[in-house]
């Protein structure tokens, strides 16, 4: 899961976004409105962490914009700003939680999980696709009974796929949703060519109904067998 951090207190960004990192999220940052819309513009989110006063506006104006963009990433807004009125306007702009700080990192972590399970998974707390499920909260990986290992990079990338079958996917998309936007910056892509080999050998291994397929020239498309 990848996650936006727009706050503009140094110190409180550089915790929260390690303390997400830690939970095995991609965590980005952005420390002013402007910097925000340009992440936002240019990749997806699964949540986006929006302090309401920011050095140039404010977070509204990033709601608003999301709107108009018709993005689908869960906000939950982080504001020292306590008041009925903002927690009413956030909401009413489309944020799906408003936390005000201080707050502790354990709960904005459980309201994380439960926008993007909500919004996601319909509440689910496993995904399942084929003979395949995947246990978010716990990062496991079943193919039927059978519990299969997966490697943090590895997880991340099935989990991608289970969450967008049968759509072609390019392979810097891909990337760059598992590595975060610094994935710009390589020359090349064989760490995911060999993530990708590793994948497919478990899931064949396990006789999993799901099947990665390689569409020369573009990227890869997840399928499921009969």
């Amino acid at each position: 899961m990848k996650i936006l951090v727009i706050e503009d207190d140094p110190s409180l960004r550089e915790l929260i976004a390690k303390s997400l990192e830690k939970e095995r999220y991609v965590a980005e940052v952005a420390d002013n409105v402007r910097t925000a819309l340009f992440k936002i513009e240019d990749y997806d989110y699964d949540c986006i962490l929006l302090d309401i006063m920011l050095p140039d506006g404010n977070g509204f104006n990033v709601l608003k914009q999301l709107k108009a963009m018709k993005k689908q990433e869960s906000v939950i807004i982080i504001s020292a700003k306590d008041s009925l009125d903002d927690k009413v306007e956030g909401l009413e702009l489309g944020a799906d939680d408003y936390l005000a700080k201080p707050f502790h990192l354990a709960e904005l972590h459980a309201r994380i999980r439960s926008v993007i399970r909500r919004k996601q998974h319909q509440g689910n707390t496993e995904i399942g696709l084929g003979n395949v499920r995947i246990i978010p909260q716990t990062f496991q990986v079943f193919v039927g009974n059978q519990e299969l290992m997966f490697g943090r990079k590895e997880y991340n990338i099935l989990s991608y796929f289970i969450n967008r079958p049968n759509h072609l996917i390019r392979k810097e998309t891909l990337a760059e949703a598992v590595w975060g936007d610094h994935i710009d910056q390589v020359d090349n892509f064989d760490f995911v060519y060999a993530q990708m080999k590793n994948i497919r050998k478990k899931l064949n291994d396990a006789n999993s109904t799901l099947e990665i397929k390689s569409i020369y020239g573009f990227g890869y498309k997840l399928i499921v067998h009969d």
